[in-house]
């Protein structure tokens, strides 16, 4: 189950990112976590279960799917979607939360608990949750419980309490603020399923771990597709677990270009965007060094984007480590830009795309028509937009969404 990548070193870091700046009463519990992950992420019994949920409850693998319709109405280079909204629960999370259950049962935890935007990642929790009998708490900001309120229902459905964080911007930030501090009140019988890239040591690299099945399965898949690897990986990026887990693979190919979209919102002024990597600087928050926005006192900004899996002030470390090193570049798509793909994808190939996905298939949009049409972009299809209907659809009828004339 190892992957290419060489990092975190033994103190957690990417570079400079990463790390563990904790409260003393929590490193035991994370070191207690970390020994417990390098003794089974290369266990055969526990890669054999876990590749066994992945097959039989995930449905794995997804396939990369070529958009004909899309790419010829484009022009330019072919694009190709790994279907990751094809999984069980529709989004890529639920590869995190099958590894992260399976290694709590082992280090003999009863109760999860975990931090949701998007509500996928606490879909995938909630799931995994009452398929192994434990139970199961998901802290969530108010303001996306109300705008996801088919994914909290998802949640309450399979049996997990759903807790709105009610202080600051009440989103992404403040549900992981509320999970952590309930996680430190009873460690001992609780685990902490943290859903994305980021956190302290050694949360980055389970994350990347169990997601990087996501980057194995498509470059075989590209191989055996196009018999080449792709000239472009894009993936969009809040916490960035679903970038990581399709980079991992493709790290060591200079000719693979890897390119992140973050939200850039109703625009790049203060408060009106997520765009940590490409207009943040280094700062700690939640336990780990990243980038991230910042405020006049240094405090993590207030954020926004029309997807609730996106506005995260900070990013994953090996993220901030790509980018530094030039490996990997980071860019931005808009509200407007990724609602249009969204209803883009929708009406070419019938697909629904969730609306974090749909930041990523905007830059892929943009780019392919100044490509030739020998080059390949495969991009990372997240989520399924159905949790986004309901929101879309008021968003239309208010007047704040206008749908492309495509679908006029």
């Amino acid at each position: 189950m190892t992957t290419s990548a060489t990092l975190p070193n033994a103190d957690g870091f990417f570079g400079e990112f990463g790390g563990q700046y904790v409260p003393e009463p929590l490193k035991p519990i994370l070191n207690e976590l970390a020994a417990a992950f390098e003794k089974y992420r290369n266990d055969p019994e526990f890669i054999r279960e876990y590749n066994y949920y992945l097959k039989q409850f995930s449905g794995r693998e997804t396939p990369v799917y070529l958009c004909a319709n899309l790419t010829e109405k484009l022009g330019g280079a072919k694009i190709y979607l790994k279907r990751e909204d094809l999984n069980h629960l529709g989004a890529h999370k639920v590869n995190n939360t099958i590894g992260q259950i399976l290694l709590a049962k082992r280090m003999g935890k009863k109760k999860i608990i975990a931090e949701t935007g998007a509500g996928q990642h606490g879909v995938a929790t909630a799931a995994t949750a009452a398929l192994m009998g434990m139970e199961c708490t998901i802290y969530m900001g108010a303001v996306d419980v109300e705008r996801q309120k088919l994914n909290v229902f998802r949640m309450q459905m399979m049996g997990a309490t759903v807790v709105a964080a009610q202080s600051g911007q009440r989103t992404l930030k403040e549900a992981v603020d509320e999970a952590l501090a309930a996680w430190v009140q009873d460690a001992e019988n609780t685990f902490y399923l943290l859903g994305s890239a980021v956190g302290p040591h050694p949360y980055p690299a389970i994350v990347r771990e169990f997601q990087s099945v996501v980057g194995r399965e498509a470059r075989r898949q590209m191989l055996e597709s196009e018999g080449r690897l792709p000239d472009y990986c894009i993936a969009c990026v809040g916490g960035g677990s679903n970038a990581i887990g399709l980079f991992t693979e493709f790290v060591g190919d200079a000719g693979v270009k890897l390119v992140g979209v973050e939200p850039a919102g109703r625009g790049l002024e203060y408060g009106q965007h997520a765009a940590s990597l490409c207009l943040g600087g280094p700062g700690v928050m939640h336990g780990f060094n990243s980038y991230m926005l910042k405020d006049d006192q240094g405090e993590p900004a207030e954020v926004y984007s029309i997807s609730a899996g996106l506005d995260y002030p900070s990013v994953g470390p090996e993220h901030a480590y790509l980018k530094d090193a030039g490996r990997a570049q980071y860019v931005y798509a808009s509200d407007k830009e990724a609602t249009d793909a969204f209803f883009m994808l929708s009406r070419m190939e019938g697909i629904i795309p969730a609306l974090e996905s749909s930041h990523a298939l905007a830059h892929a949009m943009k780019l392919a028509p100044t490509l030739s049409k020998d080059d390949i972009i495969l991009v990372n299809l997240s989520g399924r937009g159905d949790k986004d209907v309901a929101q879309i659809e008021a968003m239309v009828a208010d007047g704040s969404v206008v749908p492309p004339c495509i679908i006029r």
